[in-house]
């Protein structure tokens, strides 16, 4: 199973940026354990706070490539990109989006999902455990 893990903007910052929010454990210092737990697994991993990489490459792993299903954290992206809807729709794999805080209990404006109409779930709030989640959530298709 070939898995892509992608994280959008600001997700760099992990371990560093409101710790209190997102943990004090950055996603270089997390990947070893789930490549670990799941030695069966292939896992890419990419990050960007630019819109357009992100949708580049879902589209090079899930449209044209071999890709079993993608887990996107896309950031404040979200909440804003009908591009990244668009996209995931297109898309020949499964998305699972992510996010490490629970959403529903912060901003209003974090409230609501541009891109959850067009993943196959979601998984939010268990901090980076909620990557773990979506592994499981796609490894266990029927």
């Amino acid at each position: 199973m070939k898995i892509l893990i992608i994280n959008g903007p600001n997700l760099n910052l992990l371990g560093q940026r409101e710790p209190g929010i997102y943990g004090s454990e950055s996603m270089e210092e997390y990947l070893p354990a789930l490549y670990k737990r799941y030695p069966e697994v292939e896992f890419s991993y990419f990050q960007s706070n630019v819109e357009g990489e992100l949708i580049n490459k879902m589209q090079e792993a899930g449209f044209y490539g071999d890709c079993d299903g993608i887990i996107l954290n896309a950031g404040a992206y979200t909440h804003t990109s009908v591009a990244l809807h668009d996209c995931i729709r297109s898309l020949r794999c499964p998305v699972v989006e992510v996010h490490i805080s629970n959403v529903h209990q912060r901003e209003e404006f974090r409230h609501h999902s541009m891109i959850s109409a067009a993943c196959k779930g979601v998984i939010c709030g268990f901090g980076l455990d909620s990557y773990r989640l979506a592994i499981e959530a796609l490894a266990n298709k029927e």
